[in-house]
């Protein structure tokens, strides 16, 4: 592949949301040539939507340093990874009736937008698998983060024979492959968070097995702290909600509450459907977070307002030489 598409959208993307597009992944790779570190966040139902494909040769090709993500978007690409062919697409489904969608629920198949996730084939065979991982965390007293019980069942191999998709095309595979600072606030608000709570409920395992928000959030500024010291620092961000906010937050509160002066992000790309309006964050523009103490003043800022799935995997493309 000869840079088809970098050529595609060099030359025809030229104006409104496709240029700010070209514009963002010009800067982008301005900023790693500048020996930068970024930081991309995931939320809305990225997995799901298969952004692996593209992510995870970002990856590899050390374009991206650390990822805050969904307890959805963790899991999401594990459910894919296990479970692809079972998969059920609805091209239709917007004209699905309340008794379809009903129907949907009893064969097990959770929809996200056009795409059903299967209960047994997804979520219960990731279930039984990470179990024990738990289980043995919590007899140890060896409690660990969300994302580590994934690396940990990624590298334990016990996976592999249940793949159905190439490992290659999974992102998070090639995170735990390159043991990427990896940030999941509010995991306990996805399908594993409710699967682990209610093994505690009944006694099975103890919520301390979990290591939590905070642990994150001082994760993340122990992270922050060591690449800023010699790095520039971007933020690609992928919609908005906790995973956004969680990871940008990171420096005002080293800033303002440590009273450390670590540097502000210098790069900043947000892709969204989200469009300006009364205390929105997710469609707010940049220069609200310069306020905040988020961003400098100088930092390169870029809003795409568009489909993620269809703007990312060009971006991405774009930045890889494709």
């Amino acid at each position: 592949m000869a840079a088809e598409i970098r050529s595609f959208i060099d030359h025809h993307f030229r104006h409104f949301n496709a240029a700010t597009l070209r514009d963002a992944a010009q800067g982008y790779g301005r900023f790693l040539q500048s020996d930068g570190r970024m930081m991309l966040t995931l939320a809305g139902a990225m997995s799901t939507a298969e952004l692996g494909l593209s992510l995870a040769e970002m990856i590899r090709a050390g374009k991206v340093h650390a990822i805050t993500c969904t307890g959805a978007n963790l899991e999401e690409d594990l459910f894919n990874l296990v479970a692809h062919e079972h998969y059920v697409r609805l091209p239709g489904y917007r004209y699905l009736s309340k008794q379809q969608e009903l129907e949907l629920l009893q064969k097990g198949l959770n929809r996200v937008t056009d795409t059903c996730i299967p209960e047994d084939h997804a979520i219960r065979k990731i279930q039984h698998l990470i179990e024990n991982h738990w289980t043995e965390a919590d007899r140890n007293s060896a409690p660990r983060l969300p994302h580590e019980f994934c690396y940990e069942l990624i590298r334990s191999g016990r996976l592999n024979e249940h793949f159905e998709i190439a490992p290659e095309n999974s992102w998070l595979v090639a995170a735990c492959e390159r043991s990427l600072p990896l940030f999941v606030p509010g995991w306990e608000d996805s399908t594993l968070g409710s699967i682990f709570s209610s093994l505690c409920m009944r006694g099975k395992l103890s919520p301390a097995a979990m290591r939590s928000g905070i642990d994150y959030l001082l994760e993340l500024a122990a992270w922050y702290r060591r690449a800023s010291a010699e790095h520039p620092m971007g933020f690609f961000q992928i919609g908005g909600g906790i995973a956004g906010d969680f990871a940008i937050c990171v420096v005002p509160m080293i800033r303002q509450d440590l009273g450390e002066n670590v540097p502000l992000w210098n790069y900043y790309c947000q892709i969204s459907d989200s469009t300006t309006s009364f205390g929105s964050y997710s469609g707010a523009v940049p220069n609200e977070k310069i306020t905040w103490g988020k961003i400098a003043t100088e930092c390169p800022q870029f809003i795409i307002e568009s489909d993620a799935t269809i703007v990312a995997p060009l971006l991405f493309a774009y930045v890889l030489g494709w």
